[in-house]
């Protein structure tokens, strides 16, 4: 059976929660369609994300990787199409506060995800999961680990699939901070079928 790395976050700035992580938690150690998934939370932190993707695909060798993110805010599933060579924005949770440097100073500017967008924007919608590809990743840790990830793979020529998907915040979330959210049922479900059809 094939072998997926899947990524989630802990929660961050004003947000208590994080449905990445319950996402992972749920799917982590199951098998779904052709893949056996490992699921790893990480810390909101720029100074370990490099190391702990790096690191983790070294250690899992994984057919695939896909790497969740929070956008709170969003009413869609949001599937990613490039991550750039930038950190910038707030500070995050152990308070380093970038100004716009470079994830790797000799890497390219960006890196393509290499799941296959369009197909997974196609299949979400065909299940009435409303989803859209989003052409900007942001500059916060969601890039950034995106871009680690596909430029480990770059650098040593791995016949990986990966990419990143951003999720609407829960219910949770939702009420707490009056913004669009999803069931984490929905979200969970949405994870699942991008991980079937990849």
């Amino acid at each position: 059976m094939k072998k997926l790395l899947l990524t989630g976050f802990e929660p961050f700035l004003k947000f208590r929660s994080n449905p990445t992580e319950a996402a992972v938690r749920e799917l982590g150690g199951l098998e779904i369609g052709e893949y056996a998934v490992t699921g790893k939370v990480y810390p909101v932190v720029f100074d370990k994300i490099d190391e702990l993707i790096t690191n983790d695909i070294k250690e899992e060798q994984p057919d695939a990787v896909i790497c969740l993110g929070l956008a709170g805010g969003r009413h869609t599933i949001h599937i990613e199409r490039i991550a750039i060579n930038c950190i910038d924005g707030r500070p995050d949770n152990d308070g380093f506060n970038p100004d716009g440097e470079k994830i790797d100073e000799t890497g390219p500017d960006g890196l393509f995800s290499t799941l296959p967008v369009k197909k997974l924007e196609a299949v979400l919608k065909e299940k009435e999961i409303p989803a859209k590809i989003s052409n900007t990743a942001g500059t916060y840790l969601c890039n950034n680990v995106m871009y680690s990830a596909l430029n480990h793979i770059r650098k040593n020529d791995m016949d990986i699939r990966a990419g990143f998907i951003h999720i609407p915040a829960h219910h949770e979330i939702g009420t707490e901070l009056d913004i669009p959210s999803w069931s984490q049922e929905d979200i969970t479900r949405a994870v699942r079928t991008i991980i079937e059809k990849i």
